[in-house]
C-alpha cells in the first residue's frame, strides 16, 4: 500500500511539473508577443506566431481587420526599438489541453485611454508553442 501511495504521489508531482513547464512555455511565447509589441521589436513579435496565423483586430471604422503576423509586426517597424512605447500587456489566463492552448491577455495603452482584450489560440509545433490565431477587441471602460 505504501508503494502505491508513493508511486501515486510521484506520478502527481511529475504531471504537475509537466503542466507547469508547458504553461511556462506558453507564457514565454505570449511574452515574446507582449515584449515585442511593447518595445517595438518586430522580429520578436513574429517569432511568437505561426507564419500563417490570422490576427483578427479592432480598427476604427472597420468591422474586421485581418493581418498576418508579418503585417502586424510591420506596424512597429518605424518605432524606436527597445524604447517602451506605452503598451502594457498582462496575461490573464492560460488553459492547456495536450498540444493546444488558449489564453487571454489585457493590453492597456494609457496615453490613448485604450484597453484591448486579446484572445489567443496556440499549438505546440515541432516542440515549440506558437500562436496560431489571435483576436482582439477594444474594450470601453
Amino acid at each position: 500500500m505504501k508503494k502505491y501511495i508513493l508511486l501515486s504521489g510521484m506520478l502527481l508531482i511529475t504531471i504537475s511539473m509537466f503542466s507547469q513547464t508547458e504553461e511556462q512555455q506558453v507564457r514565454e511565447t505570449l511574452n515574446r508577443y507582449i515584449q515585442g509589441s511593447s518595445y517595438s521589436y518586430p522580429k520578436l513579435i513574429e517569432s511568437a506566431f505561426y507564419e500563417n496565423a490570422p490576427l483578427y483586430l479592432s480598427k476604427k471604422d472597420q468591422e474586421l481587420w485581418v493581418l498576418s503576423p508579418k503585417e502586424y509586426a510591420k506596424l512597429f517597424e518605424k518605432r524606436e526599438r527597445g524604447k517602451f512605447n506605452g503598451r502594457y500587456g498582462k496575461i490573464l489566463n492560460v488553459t492547456i489541453a495536450n498540444n493546444i492552448a488558449s489564453a487571454e491577455a489585457e493590453i492597456r495603452i494609457p496615453s490613448s485611454d485604450l484597453l484591448f482584450m486579446d484572445i489567443f489560440l496556440l499549438k505546440k509545433l515541432k516542440g515549440e508553442w506558437k500562436i496560431i490565431s489571435k483576436a482582439a477587441a477594444q474594450i470601453t471602460e
